[in-house]
């Protein structure tokens, strides 16, 4: 059996930032932990891997909002990243610090972990808002995207804009989703875009990528991808699968009734 070479950190960021194409989008399940990659990665089509802050938070009995502390947050997403060989975005909430140079320091230290692409939002507070003012969210990009060039990984920065789920205005969400661009983000994640009219067009006026969060309910993802989307992920959507499923089926067992077909998966 010939054992193959893993690719190199830098290798695995181009490779993600390659897979942000408009139209083709990149379909990212998010993970939480090991056995979660591990188990996404070998689904027949993944070719990447991005966490969910929300879960990751909840799977260490905090609340979002970086309820974890940085060290929690680098440990996890190093047990993530290094638990596959294909590439791990991960959910870097507001890159745990106050000002720019702490998020350059944080985020060096998140590739160093493994790290192939980040998350990172423009909103100081737990619900959205209110907001980084503008020069300060685009330093914050500026920031990872310096983090990038002096460890020489060219991570896929999908930078996070609020605007719209915080209740603000269109015509700010994207003035900020432009200057994230320029100042060195990937893709553009737009949370707040509620139908096909307003996907259409943020794609029109945006100058980059388009990322938009799936889920029951919304634009099927064959028409996302038909209006041009480049990304879409399920954020703590897909623990809220896991943990249906298993409620279910403990319903069922403690009710004495049929073993469920999954009890007989072995991984």
């Amino acid at each position: 059996m010939t054992e193959t070479t893993p690719a190199s950190p830098a290798t695995r960021a181009e490779l993600l930032r390659s897979l942000h194409v408009p139209g083709t989008p990149l379909i990212v399940s998010n993970v939480w932990d090991a056995i979660t990659a591990r188990i996404v990665a070998e689904a027949p089509g993944v070719r990447a891997l991005a966490t969910a802050s929300h879960a990751v938070s909840f799977a260490h009995g905090v609340a979002d909002g970086e309820g974890l502390t940085v060290e929690q947050a680098l440990d996890a997403a190093s047990i993530i990243c290094n638990a596959v060989e294909i590439p791990v975005s991960v959910d870097f909430e507001k890159g745990y610090a106050l000002d720019a140079a702490g998020v350059q320091a944080n985020v060096e230290r998140l590739i160093a972990a493994g790290a192939s692409g980040l998350n990172i939002e423009d909103s100081s507070g737990p619900a959205k808002a209110p907001l980084f003012d503008l020069s300060h969210a685009t330093a914050r990009v500026v920031a990872a995207r310096a983090a990038a060039q002096a460890t020489g990984v060219p991570i896929a920065i999908n930078a996070r804009v609020d605007v719209l789920a915080g209740g603000g205005e269109w015509d700010d969400m994207v003035t900020r989703a432009n200057s994230y661009l320029a100042a060195g983000a990937d893709c553009i994640f737009v949370l707040g875009l509620a139908d096909e009219q307003m996907v259409a067009q943020a794609i029109g006026q945006i100058d980059g990528p388009i990322s938009v969060i799936g889920g029951a309910g919304y634009i099927p993802l064959t028409r996302l991808a038909e209006l041009g989307v480049a990304r879409v992920s399920f954020g703590p959507r897909t623990l809220g699968l896991a943990l249906a499923h298993l409620q279910q089926a403990a319903t069922q067992l403690t009710a004495l009734g049929d073993y469920p077909e999954e009890l007989g998966f072995v991984y």
